[in-house]
């Protein structure tokens, strides 16, 4: 095996997948963006979860709104679900593990707070559950999703919002989550702090 072109490989199918759905992921990333902005004008806070790479997704979503983007400002209040180790296998151990992000939801979420859920294929149950608490909590969601979506997916309402990465590769589809990450913390500091090109 060529290592070199196996490299060269990897980044161009990373490129080519980023190209080809922009202007599709566009208008539902510059949505997400408004939906966070509301929120946090209303004193609301964003919530996120994932498993495994998404784990650490939300865990850079949330240090990214916490302490800064690309600049310079005030903090902006949000909390990764997927930190607390013994808060997550207590309720795994007493409970299921389905719940793991539901019960945060429910102790920890407000009217008006924002849920970020993010999972490459939206199948997973404690994603799915983390989807129905925000709502009995009266929680926007912003799920990023890929594949078809998933349960996750079929869980959302009509004000909530998709933003789906139409690929199967698993990691091609969590490079384009980071990107789309990025570009949601772009568009919210853009938005509150009224930074300009």
């Amino acid at each position: 095996m060529d290592l070199v072109s196996r490299v060269l490989k990897n980044f161009s199918d990373s490129a080519e997948l980023k190209l080809r759905i922009a202007e599709e992921l566009a208008p539902f990333i510059a949505r997400a963006a408004e939906l966070i902005k509301a929120g946090l004008l209303q004193d609301g806070k964003v919530l996120a979860c994932g498993n495994g790479g998404s784990a650490g997704d939300a865990q850079h979503f949330s240090s990214e709104m916490l302490n800064r983007f690309e600049m310079q400002r005030s903090g902006l209040p949000a909390l990764a679900l997927t930190t607390d180790t013994s808060t997550i296998t207590s309720i795994a151990n007493d409970y299921d593990y389905s719940e793991i992000f539901a019960r945060q939801i429910r102790a920890l979420g407000q009217p008006g707070d924002i849920l970020l859920a993010i999972s490459t294929s939206g199948e997973s149950e404690n994603i799915v559950e983390a989807v129905s608490s925000a709502h009995e909590r009266d929680m926007h969601v912003i799920l990023l999703s890929g594949r078809e979506g998933g349960g996750a997916a079929a869980a959302l309402r009509e004000e909530d919002v998709e933003v789906r990465v139409r690929d199967d590769n698993t990691a091609r589809i969590q490079e384009v989550h980071l990107l789309i990450i990025h570009c949601l913390c772009d568009l919210v500091d853009r938005q509150l702090f009224g930074v300009e090109d």
